[in-house]
């Protein structure tokens, strides 16, 4: 037992004033230890939120914004947006959904899949790179073109037949039947893309561009390459997401996705990934999926109507976009 006592101790002792404020200083930091906080929160007002089979839950409905979310942010790292990434979720879903219902192997679909959303998601950087449109005006019309698309495809109904063997592969479960393989897919993603943006020439141009873009076309950056790849990966991440929610439900809705972008903008705000380009990481980008998803389900469980949950969610929202001032400061101090 003194051994023990003497380890809690020794652990303790780790978590000074200055070991928390640097821990703050960095966003997944903070990020973390919010998620931390509201788990704290929930768990007192209800235990049922603690239970493995909610955090499960909360994991679980964080993954379709996590892809959304690790995705759009190369778009905005890039000082660009990307509105139509909801719409090439939809796109994805009835694609693969034909491709499937029309016999096609499962794992050549998903392939196709993601295809798709480097075709539609390249589409957009062609625009904004070659026809110098404003990121902002140029997914907003293909935010429409696409799902316009979508409703083209499945003349507007929904495509049903989705065989068992495509949901099994994106949505069967593991360890003991509980936990999704979605999860590890969104994780690996994660790392991929994390990957891509801080150890990969690609990733340190796509910074460049999103910083300075005049400095980096200066210095030889392929502008316009950089921007198409920067939207292809966006589109990839919607992509993937339509496939999961398209094993997940079973039936492939052209509906599906209206809104999503506006949820990837915020979980990846609340990432900090600063909306005038140059910052920001998939990481982040993930980890704000999770607080929201927490705080949503948290929501849910304390019984919050839901015209309150709106407005809890557009608070946390606000709060998180003005902590990079708090953050500065925390900088400054441990300097």
């Amino acid at each position: 037992m003194s051994k023990v006592n003497q380890m809690m101790k020794n652990v303790l002792k780790k978590f000074t004033w200055n070991n928390i404020k640097q821990a703050m200083a960095s966003r997944e930091g903070l990020l973390i230890i919010s998620i931390f906080i509201i788990v704290g929160v929930f768990t007192i007002i209800d235990s049922v939120y603690i239970m493995p089979r909610n955090i499960v839950n909360i994991l679980e409905q964080s993954v379709v914004n996590g892809f959304l979310a690790v995705g759009i942010t190369f778009a905005i790292v890039l000082a660009g947006i990307d509105l139509s990434i909801g719409s090439i979720y939809a796109l994805s879903i009835v694609f693969v959904s034909k491709f499937l219902v029309g016999g096609m192997n499962p794992f050549l679909a998903i392939g196709l899949g993601i295809l798709v959303g480097a075709i539609f998601g390249g589409f957009n950087g062609v625009l904004i790179s070659k026809l110098k449109l404003q990121p902002f005006i140029a997914t907003l019309g293909t935010m429409s073109i696409y799902r316009g698309i979508a409703y083209i495809v499945t003349n507007g109904n929904p495509v049903l037949g989705i065989p068992t063997e495509y949901r099994q592969i994106l949505n069967s479960n593991t360890f003991g039947s509980i936990v999704p393989v979605s999860i590890f897919l969104l994780i690996a993603f994660v790392i991929f893309t994390q990957i891509v943006l801080k150890k990969t020439r690609p990733g340190t141009y796509i910074y460049s561009v999103g910083g300075n873009e005049e400095s980096a076309f200066l210095s030889g950056i392929k502008i316009d390459r950089i921007k198409i790849l920067g939207y292809a990966i966006s589109g990839i991440g919607g992509a993937i997401a339509g496939m999961i929610l398209l094993a997940q439900l079973g039936t492939g809705e052209p509906i599906a996705g209206s809104g999503a972008e506006l949820n990837a903008i915020a979980a990846t705000a609340i990432g900090g990934t600063s909306l005038a380009g140059g910052k920001g990481s998939p990481i982040a980008a993930f980890l704000g999926a999770i607080l929201l998803s927490a705080l949503k389900v948290g929501l849910i469980v304390a019984m919050v109507p839901t015209f309150w949950q709106y407005v809890a969610t557009g608070a946390i929202i606000i709060v998180a976009a003005s902590v990079e001032i708090i953050q500065k400061r925390l900088k400054s101090s441990t300097t």
